[in-house]
């Protein structure tokens, strides 16, 4: 007999099998210190930041690497910014220290600034998720901006060689959500992430936790919560790009035109309302397999079709029409058929 499960405990089941384990979070938030460490004896007086997955505790495995910053002195910034000097002797002089600190322990370590954008990559050639081929570290060299809001961080591909961000402020707002929702805001980015991953990269994972932060700010149930994000954003993304949540930074750039985006967007909150609407009417296999459509690594597929042949069959004795999947009026023995994502 195949086990019933409602939509909670899916969404539990598929979140678990893709959070981070305790031993890959200690090693990689072990080998974060070192480089922090690093980089603080690289820059004498400067302090240090975390941003990123592991930082804002939404990390999925596998972990394959870790963010953080350093951010130099008053003093020691004063030669450089825009119409000043690059990042270039900053993230030559991370590498140096790095290797000092750290050859002896990884002795395959690399470390790439030619071509980086905006970090030093450090490769440990040295996974801390058993089967992965690597795990890797980009330690950014900022410098405090002069109005005190945000940071002024590399981008060697622009004329000015700098622009603003404030990732310290992105990750308290982060962590702040997570607390207002009792969690539920970090285990909704994480299952988003992973929507993300199989349906194209539409956009990137900051870009994910912007919206986020925009629509999630209580506790609920996960299934709710993909629909208030896949309602809102799909919303948001049809005005136009997602604004930096600190007010600093421009716009977040898509990963594929925007018409596209919202399909996928729209497509995902029609199956979230439809698996919904299944579980209120009874019917748990027809919502496992609108669920699947949106998270198909996660959620197994169901067959619902004696669940919708009833339905259809109930709807039709009743005097009313035949819809089924997505709304469309179908025949009674046609079964649901899923929609394109980018149709």
């Amino acid at each position: 007999m195949v086990r019933k499960e409602n939509l909670a405990q899916l969404l539990e089941e598929g979140r678990r099998k893709i959070q981070v384990t305790d031993e890959e979070l200690a090693e990689a938030k072990r080998r974060r210190q070192l480089l922090a460490a690093s980089a603080r004896r690289a820059f004498p007086g400067s302090t240090t930041y975390y941003n990123g997955s592991v930082a804002h505790g939404d990390a999925n495995t596998p972990l394959t690497d870790v963010d953080l910053g350093v951010v130099l002195t008053n003093q020691d910034a004063k030669p450089y910014g825009p119409d000043k000097k690059s990042a270039l002797d900053l993230m030559e002089k991370v590498r140096e220290v790095i290797h000092e600190d750290l050859d002896d322990e990884f002795d395959k370590l690399t470390i790439e600034v030619e071509g980086r954008r905006r970090a030093v990559l450090v490769r440990f050639g040295d996974p801390v998720t058993p089967g992965q081929a690597d795990f890797t570290a980009d330690v950014m060299t900022a410098l405090p901006h002069p109005s005190g809001r945000g940071l002024y961080i590399p981008n060697t591909k622009i004329a000015d060689q700098w622009d603003r961000a404030d990732p310290i402020t992105h990750t308290r707002m982060v962590l702040q959500a997570i607390e207002d929702t009792k969690v539920v805001f970090a285990r909704t980015v994480r299952l988003l992430k992973h929507w993300n991953c199989t349906h194209s990269k539409p956009m990137c994972s900051w870009n994910i936790k912007a919206l986020c932060l925009d629509c999630l700010d209580e506790p609920m149930p996960l299934i709710n919560a993909l629909q208030v994000f896949f309602t809102c954003a799909a919303d948001e993304i049809d005005k136009g790009p997602t604004p930096d949540p600190a007010g600093v930074a421009g716009p977040i750039p898509l990963n594929m035109p925007r018409r596209e985006v919202r399909k996928r967007l729209r497509t995902a909150k029609e199956y979230i309302d439809l698996a919904i609407e299944h579980e209120k009417a009874r019917r748990p296999r027809s919502a496992q397999h609108a669920l699947h459509q949106v998270l198909p690594e996660l959620v197994a597929n169901a067959d619902g079709t004696q669940e919708e042949a009833r339905r259809l069959a109930q709807t039709v004795l009743a005097g009313g029409t035949a819809a089924s999947g997505l709304g469309l009026a179908t025949r009674l023995v046609t079964p649901t058929m899923p929609r394109a994502w980018g149709d």
